[in-house]
């Protein structure tokens, strides 16, 4: 459970709460306040000089203490992160300012209380506090500095409705916040409002909305003199865009961040800068750019907070790469800057952080390590200073990471205890992000003193709250998403494999199949979140609603356990779900995948090819024959697990035929995310659009031409071909007509990466998040969806073994009930023929499924001796709405 936390700073400092803040500045203080905290919406004296001054004056005469010095100390207390601190001076303050009926400076010290309140995880005083601001602001007449208050507090209530999952009402709030910017001239806090409000749109999954408000924000401070209000709104764009997806991007702005704080010789913010590049360089791979960024960082003179911050991305980074020598000489000055940190929250995440890399290296390499003692004496000082601050948050988390800690030395007992205490303390502040760590660490804890029942009670309640953090996970964990492969997927894993572990000799009971497979669908909408970056997909129907649908499918879920390949089977007609397993190491599977993979678009590999695809349909198919036989099925639909989707299953092969011969086939990455109906034969209209020459990079595909007009003659058809096809001319067509199929005959590829993921138009790579803008503008504008989206010259990424999801993305994500594409490029001369064979079959028999029209496409190439190796008809998968 060790957790990457790349982004140890943004995440741990806030783990939380999806606004990424600019930082205002003290005129009457004359301080800089640079780091990037949520201090930008702690409102301060100095935005109301003329008030201020009156406070001051008014505090002389009627004996009151100055008030102008415990607004600064709040605001410090607050900055570095003693949030209980902060709340008792704001406490006073609010008091004094209600003794003296100044009713302005008491909404603004209410408003910092919610901020404070909020992040202590104390969300009814929180909101008890924003409400009594607004109540007294309402009741005061219209001024400059009243509006600028307002604003702001809107903004903290804006916050505050997003934490709670109130997002529509955030985005009013924020609204209201940014007419009043507008209004009153605050460029700078009507920027930081946007990006706010894109992000909570990101939430909602209006994208095309989010991504319009992102573009002008950028335009916007592009247009700005340097400043360094400027460098920081440009980092803070940055590392929103970085969140979204949109990397390449990211870099560059951030990049541009750089250049300014380098102009202005601000060493705090170039620091700065380079941290949130290395953040995105590592998200894309590229680790030598990772190590300059940090290597540029080091060589500058920053504040303790900033020094600590940069080593322990580094140390993690380190770690990351496997060059664990390099981190044990680090690991020293990570030991010296944090004796220096002052009591805060920073300090305690900065030791809790420090410790579970430090195990982790143990785990590994002892040499030079400190011991399991020195780790948990860190832990315990985190979690004493955690209590002295009176962070709950910190408390908890610094207590179940220690009860972690024990858990990998054996001390189960000892980590029983801490962990109840870790979750008692999360859910007395409803902190669920950190409260599933700790219910699925009992349930591990339980799991191996043997108590299965309460073992499964424990990870089924760490999957529920996860579900019902789906939109936080994806937007507070902005690096390598909440490390998803650590920290999510193996909880749904591990569920299923207690769930379907049978005691003895003993059936498993019906409830834990039914449960499994929930889990395994549960766990392809997670995997697609954390693809895409967003909590982006909704559940349409019910599971059994769509597998009693089509009463000659059967249903297949593998799914691979480390130590055996599980399939539940659902059978069309039959309430009770079957199951078996192969009892084969996870090493073993995915070994005999790759071989399989790396040798099926081979021109000369064909025995290996059916020897290795004999294995997969043993494990898949073979014990389910007699059942599939006796249920007179003609579909089998696949959710697949894990590098299983890579191989097309329609090349599974018995010893005597492939499996296309027997069953037309389908894939799904999930049966609740597609609604299957029929696709509508009458009258059916086709957008086709294709390139011929090399375009980009990308070869040349003489035979698309052909592809096109055999589709035209088939379906009525609106061609794009080469110049015409550009991305705008796409987005126009899609918006303007009814077309329910789009049918894209380009170079594109899959990648498990959705910035990576893309098809190839005449201007540019259309990536997969505008893909899907264009087809939901299209939706948002009309009700009819898109039926099929036709890909037919595409490819998964080369060297990465997940990148089939890329495929379930494009396909989810476009909006399509429906998308054929290829796994790997083909000659387009047999693709042609393909695509010709596949719209006749449709065209022809009005009942006939897509699926059905897909597999008598791919036999007729089987059948011709020219194309009947599996490279030339096997990558082609229907993904989606079967009928």
């Amino acid at each position: 459970m060790v957790c990457k936390i790349v982004g140890f700073w943004r995440r741990v400092q806030r783990k939380l709460r999806y606004l990424q803040a600019f930082v205002l500045w003290s005129e009457t203080v004359q301080r800089r306040v640079s780091t990037i905290m949520l201090v930008g919406l702690f409102l301060v004296t100095a935005i109301l000089p003329s008030t201020a001054q009156m406070v001051a004056e008014n505090s002389h005469r009627k004996g009151l203490p100055n008030t102008e010095n415990v607004v600064e100390q709040g605001f410090a207390l607050y900055s570095a992160q003693r949030f209980g601190d902060a709340v008792k001076i704001l406490q006073q303050e609010n008091a004094t300012y209600a003794a003296s009926g100044d009713k302005l400076r008491q909404a603004m010290t209410l408003s910092n209380m919610s901020l404070a309140y909020q992040e202590l995880g104390l969300w009814t005083e929180a909101q008890a506090a924003i409400a009594q601001s607004l109540l007294l602001l309402q009741n005061l007449n219209n001024s400059q500095e009243r509006a600028a208050i307002l604003a702001q507090t809107l903004d903290i209530q804006g916050r505050w409705q997003l934490a709670r999952g109130q997002t529509e009402d955030a985005i009013n709030s924020w609204q209201q916040a940014a007419d009043i910017y507008t209004q009153i001239g605050e460029k700078d806090k009507f920027t930081r409002n946007r990006i706010n409000s894109a992000q909570a749109k990101q939430v909602l999954g209006l994208y095309p909305q989010a991504r319009k408000i992102l573009t002008e924000v950028q335009q916007s401070l592009t247009t700005q003199q340097d400043s360094l209000l400027k460098a920081t709104g440009l980092r803070s764009l940055g590392d929103v865009l970085r969140v979204v997806g949109n990397l390449d991007e990211s870099r560059r702005v951030l990049k541009h961040s750089l250049e300014v704080a380098s102009s202005l010789q601000a060493n705090q913010e170039i620091t700065e800068a380079l941290l949130s590049l290395a953040n995105t360089a590592r998200v894309q791979g590229d680790t030598q750019a990772t190590l300059d960024f940090y290597k540029q960082a080091a060589a500058l003179s920053v504040p303790p907070s900033t020094r600590i911050q940069l080593l322990l991305n580094q140390f993690s980074f380190l770690l990351e790469t496997k060059q664990s020598s390099a981190a044990v000489a680090l690991s020293p000055q990570i030991q010296s800057e944090i004796s220096k940190l002052p009591p805060s929250r920073m300090a305690v995440y900065a030791r809790i952080n420090f410790a579970q890399n430090l195990a982790k290296l143990k785990q590994n390499d002892t040499a030079g390590i400190p011991s399991w003692l020195d780790i948990a004496q860190l832990l315990a000082k985190a979690g004493e200073l955690a209590q002295s601050l009176q962070d709950k948050r910190a408390e908890s988390y610094a207590k179940g990471t220690l009860g972690w800690l024990y858990e990998q030395t054996g001390q189960f007992a000892d980590a029983k205890n801490l962990t109840e205490k870790a979750l008692f303390i999360a859910q007395s502040i409803e902190a669920s992000d950190i409260g599933y760590q700790w219910e699925w660490q009992l349930g591990r804890l339980l799991k191996t003193k043997g108590d299965t029942k309460q073992a499964i009670s424990y990870y089924s309640q760490a999957i529920k709250t996860l579900q019902s953090l789906r939109s936080d996970l994806v937007v507070i964990n902005p690096e390598i998403q909440f490390s998803f492969r650590e920290n999510v997927e193996p909880v749904y894993r591990e569920l299923v494999e207690l769930l379907l572990q049978a005691e003895g000799n003993s059936e498993l009971p019906p409830d834990n199949l039914k449960q499994a497979r929930f889990v395994i669908e549960s766990l392809q909408l997670a995997e697609l979140d954390n693809f895409f970056r967003q909590a982006c997909l909704t559940a349409k129907v019910e599971i059994d609603q769509v597998a009693e649908q089509d009463q000659t499918a059967a249903v297949i879920y593998p799914i691979i356990l480390p130590d055996r390949l599980e399939v539940i089977l659902k059978l069309p007609g039959q309430k009770n779900l079957k199951h078996y397993a192969t009892n084969i190491v996870k090493q073993e599977v995915e070994s005999t995948l790759s071989q399989l993979r790396e040798n099926i678009a081979q021109p000369h590999t064909l025995r290996m090819v059916q020897s290795l695809s004999g294995r997969v349909y043993d494990w898949l198919i073979r014990q389910s024959e007699a059942d599939l036989a006796k249920s007179q099925v003609k579909t089998l639909v696949f959710v697949l697990d894990g590098a299983l989707r890579n191989i097309p299953m329609a090349s599974l092969y018995d010893g005597k035929q492939y499996l296309v011969s027997k069953y037309a086939i389908a894939l799904s990455p999930g049966l609740q995310l597609f609604d299957p109906k029929p696709l509508p034969r009458k009258q059916l209209q086709a957008l086709t659009a294709g390139l011929t020459e090399a375009r980009l990079g990308f070869s040349a595909l003489p035979n698309v031409e052909r592809e096109l007009k055999e589709i035209q003659s088939q379906v009525g058809t609106k061609v794009l071909l080469n110049q015409q096809f550009t991305s705008q001319a796409l987005e126009k067509q899609m918006k303007s007509l009814p077309f329910k199929v789009v049918h894209l005959a380009t170079h594109g590829q899959f990648s498990s990466n959705a910035d990576k993921t893309f098809i190839v138009a005449w201007d540019k790579q259309i990536k997969v998040n505008e893909l899907s803008d264009f087809l939901r503008i299209r939706e948002e504008n009309r009700s009819e969806a898109v039926e099929l989206l036709v890909l037919s010259a595409c490819q998964t990424a080369n060297g990465d073994n997940r990148a089939a999801l890329g495929l379930a993305g494009v396909a989810v994500r476009a909006g399509a009930r429906s998308t054929l594409a290829s796994l790997w490029n083909v000659d387009d001369e047999s693709t042609a023929m393909l695509m010709s064979q596949f719209y006749q079959e449709l065209a022809k028999t009005p009942r006939l499924t897509k699926a059905e029209a897909l597999r008598q496409a791919q036999l007729a190439l089987l059948q011709n001796p020219s194309y009947k190796r599996p490279s030339f008809w096997a990558p082609y998968v229907l993904v989606g709405n079967w009928l």
